[in-house]
């Protein structure tokens, strides 16, 4: 099977369009084109339209339709041997599927007949489109591929690789070894599963199931017995200690450590109160010491202060009275500044109002001036634009669209031609009069001239005077399609349209509109010199100018004077604004003075009153002295007197806490021995309860009785595990003959692919896996290496050359399938990719391979038939 072309419509991005890609021939065919221009979209059309039925809507199907929805419309042309066909499918609403013989344009089948045929050309191997589905690019194709695929694909390669070698089946024991296979297969089944795993519901998952059971019983009576055993040695010792807890001796010693302890701890507790009564007091002593200490420091330090302070006190008032006569003067001289600036500002303010007066009246003088210019600009730019606004007006008369001349001429020359056309197969007849003829012969009412070729199409009537009338038949019909006439009459409707009669008509309107064109362009351009900001804006000039010009136009004083006089009395003002400010600066700094002065004198004031009322009247200071010095000599022997009664019972000290600590040991080994007691007692009752319960149920009996099971069980087991292995190692042993055998399967491919790999790659093999019957292992320079970790570029450049061998090998066998890359060798260097062409044209000498991708640059090299995607709608 082969391509010849393929188009679509409203799938994917293509929403309410479609595309075509036409041409498509033997060997390479290249459609290069940027991202996101369709090329993926029309790989996965053509997927679905193979692969999908038009019935359902599959995901696959989903992804066909745009975001705005519709119904994606899929088309393909093909040939096969039986001749050339055109496969449709169209899905979601209004589905259908068809195939068409293009030979003969007869319907072969549609809906489910349609659906058959494909499948036929798909059920026909990879000689159908399931060559798209392995031989693409990429390992997994545009669908998640589930494990059955795999297989199917798998089963596909043994089909080929069969037919092309089949003495292979022979070589491996032909079907004598696939029924040993098949019945030593089916006798594990029985058994196990896949992985070897005993099967549920078979004899060894039974027999596992019986062995595990009295594994577990047997396990359980053991514990039981063990347990039996543990209890009786447990009630002996427990037994043992009871005994000796409730020993009469044992107990009357733990009463009497208690009371010892007790007795310990109340004479420790009276000792401790004494001692904290002392403390008390001699902490009270204390206390009072220091008050007494405090007091007299107090005013031993007030004494010393205080001749300090009636010097500073002093100095203050002297300072106090220096600022405020600062303050005083400085007053004086801000008054006498500021009266200065005053005047200085009256003087400059009177030159400034007459200054203002003169700059008015010189302002509405330039104004009146002003106004008259303005006016003559503005009558000016009225008439530029009333002379615009009456030529667009004639343009928008005169002009035609840009185009209307070439469509006219086009057209023209269109009818021209058809009319030549058609006059070239028209028979033509011609009359040649006599001299002394005096009639002439009409045509179809019409005279007809002398010595000229007319033609005629159809049916022409010669009248001949005083002869009758010749009617002539012509079986060619002039202008059979209507394209004349359907020309003519455009060419009608196009001069109705411009309002003209004839091409030169147009022409000559075309001309006056041009003209007029450069009248408005020169007009617009005056306009814009006489009102570069708009006519509006020059009727605000003149409102303003107007407005100005209103005011006197008289001088009474000369400006320049008067501004002089101005000048003056602003620098006179500036002077006196200084000299203020510097008075200002002084009677602020007076001020500061005095406060500060002030503040001092009240604070010392403040602090000698505070010294005074410590240490008193000057006169009564000794007295007070004396006395606080008795009061702190008193307190001193105080505070001894407590010490020394305080001594003997901290020397002679007892520990509470230790006392204490004593007697809660003593109480928690009774209390302890209390509980283990009744413990022991619980635990005593317990462990006769179990070791009647076990001694009456016969538990050694029945554990002997499950080891003797437990026994035959394993041996059970160990018969059905051997009968396993052993059918293991038989099916084993017959897969390892047949896949040595299946090398000569794969002899072909390597046959194939060998000259492609040498193309890219110096001494290189390639191991193929019997399973899959793909690459599984790469040797290079001695070393192997797993397919999977190879490079991306070596793992593409690998897939794609083995589908290229598995292509060549159909298209030997009488079954070609097209080869479609779908941007593949994205991971190539510039080298390798090069060498990859070479291996497509290699290979497309009998073989069709398509090759769509976005790297337009590097796929310039690859050469070949170069498609395109062109617009397209359904019929």
């Amino acid at each position: 099977m082969k391509l010849t072309a393929l188009r679509l419509h409203n799938v994917k991005r293509f929403a309410d369009r479609g595309i075509s890609v036409e041409g498509i021939t033997d060997g390479v065919n290249v459609l290069s084109a940027a991202n996101e221009h369709g090329k993926s979209t029309c790989f996965e059309a053509l997927h679905a339209l193979f692969f999908q039925p038009h019935s359902g809507t599959p995901k696959n199907v989903q992804m066909l339709r745009p975001y705005s929805g519709g119904n994606p419309i899929v088309e393909a042309d093909i040939t096969i041997e039986a001749g050339r066909y055109r496969l449709t499918k169209q899905f979601y609403g209004g589905r259908r599927a068809s195939v068409t013989d293009l030979g003969s344009g007869r319907l072969v089948a549609q809906a489910d007949e349609a659906e058959a045929f494909i499948g036929d050309l798909i059920s026909g191997g990879t000689s159908g489109p399931a060559g798209l589905l392995w031989v693409r690019q990429g390992v997994t194709g545009i669908e998640n591929r589930s494990k059955s695929e795999e297989e199917n694909d798998k089963r596909v390669r043994e089909s080929l690789l069969s037919s092309v070698q089949g003495e292979v089946e022979a070589l491996t024991g032909g079907r004598r070894m696939s029924a040993v296979l098949e019945a030593c297969e089916d006798e594990l089944n029985r058994l196990v599963t896949a992985t070897l795993r005993p099967k549920a519901g078979g004899r060894f998952a039974a027999a596992l199931e019986e062995r595990d059971r009295l594994q577990e019983e047997e396990a359980r009576l053991a514990k039981e017995v063990e347990m039996l055993h543990g209890a009786l040695d447990r009630r002996r010792s427990v037994q043992a200690r009871l005994s000796e807890l409730e020993n009469p001796d044992e107990e009357a010693g733990r009463k009497t450590a208690i009371a010892n302890a007790e007795s310990v701890l109340e004479a420790a507790k009276l000792h401790d109160r004494e001692l904290k009564a002392l403390d008390a007091e001699a902490a009270l002593a204390a206390s009072r010491r220091d008050e007494a200490q405090q007091a007299f420091d107090r005013f031993q330090a007030a004494l010393n202060r205080s001749g300090e302070l009636a010097r500073r006190f002093a100095l203050a008032e002297k300072e106090l009275s220096n600022a405020a006569e600062r303050r005083t003067a400085s007053l004086a001289e801000s008054e006498a500044a500021t009266a200065e600036v005053q005047a200085a500002e009256e003087e400059e303010r009177v030159n400034r109002e007459l200054l203002a007066r003169l700059e008015a009246a010189l302002r509405s003088r330039h104004a009146a001036e002003r106004l008259a210019e303005v006016r003559l600009r503005l009558e000016q730019a009225e008439a530029a634009r009333q002379q615009i606004e009456d030529g667009e007006a004639a343009h928008a008369l005169l002009a035609i669209p840009a185009d209307a001349i070439e469509r006219l001429e086009a057209l023209d020359l269109k009818i021209v031609g058809l009319r030549a056309a058609a006059e070239v197969g028209l028979p033509t007849l011609r009359i040649d009069y006599l001299k002394d003829v005096s009639g002439l012969v009409s045509m179809d009412r019409q005279p007809l001239p002398g010595g000229e070729d007319k033609s005629f199409a159809g049916m022409a009537r010669l009248e001949i005077t005083g002869v009758g009338t010749l009617t002539i038949h012509s079986s060619r019909q002039a202008d059979q399609d209507g394209a004349l006439e359907t020309a003519e009459a455009t060419r009608q409707a196009l001069l109705a349209k411009l309002g003209v009669d004839s091409l030169r008509a147009a022409r000559q309107r075309d001309v006056a509109a041009r003209n007029k064109q450069e009248e408005l362009v020169r007009a617009r351009q005056r306009l814009a010199d006489l009102a570069p900001n708009g006519i509006d804006e020059l009727h605000l000039d003149a409102a303003r100018f107007a407005e100005l010009s209103q005011g006197p136009v008289e001088l009474d004083a000369n400006p320049e004077e008067v501004r002089a006089r101005l000048a003056d009395a602003t620098r006179r003002i500036e002077l006196a604004r200084n000299r203020a400010r510097e008075a200002s600066v002084m009677r602020t700094d007076a001020g500061e003075a005095i406060l500060r002065a002030q503040t001092e004198h009240a604070r010392l004031g403040q602090e000698l009153e505070a010294i005074e009322a410590v240490i008193g009247p000057e006169t009564g200071r000794t007295e007070l002295q004396q006395d606080l010095a008795v009061k702190l000599s008193s307190a001193k022997e105080q505070v001894d007197a407590v010490e020394l009664r305080a001594g003997p019972l901290r020397r002679t000290g007892r520990d509470l806490a230790g006392a204490e600590a004593a007697l809660a040991r003593a109480r928690s080994v009774a209390d302890a021995a209390g509980r283990e007691i009744a413990r022991l007692r619980e635990e005593l009752a317990d462990l006769g309860g179990q070791i009647r319960t076990r001694s009456d149920s016969a538990l050694e009996e029945n554990w002997l009785e499950s080891r003797d099971l437990l026994a035959a069980a394993r041996e059970q087991v160990k018969r059905f595990e051997t009968e396993v292995g052993v059918l293991d190692r038989l099916r084993k042993a017959l897969t390892a003959t047949r896949a040595a055998a299946r090398d000569l399967y794969l002899k072909p491919v390597m046959n194939e692919l060998a000259p492609l790999l040498g193309l890219l790659f110096d001494d290189i093999s390639i191991t193929f896996d019997g399973d899959t019957l793909l690459p599984q292992i790469v040797r290079r320079n001695g070393l192997d290496e797993d397919v999977d970790r190879l490079s991306g570029g070596m793992r593409e450049q690998l897939s794609v050359l083995t589908r290229l061998a598995f292509a060549r090998l159909l298209a030997r066998d009488g079954r070609p399938a097209p080869v479609i890359l779908d941007d593949a060798l994205v991971y190539s260097d510039d080298d390798r990719i090069e060498r990859m062409f070479d291996a497509l044209h290699r290979q497309s000498r009998d073989q069709q391979i398509l090759v769509f991708s976005c790297r337009q640059r590097a796929f310039a090299k690859l050469g070949g038939n170069v498609l395109t995607m062109q617009p397209w709608q359904p019929d």
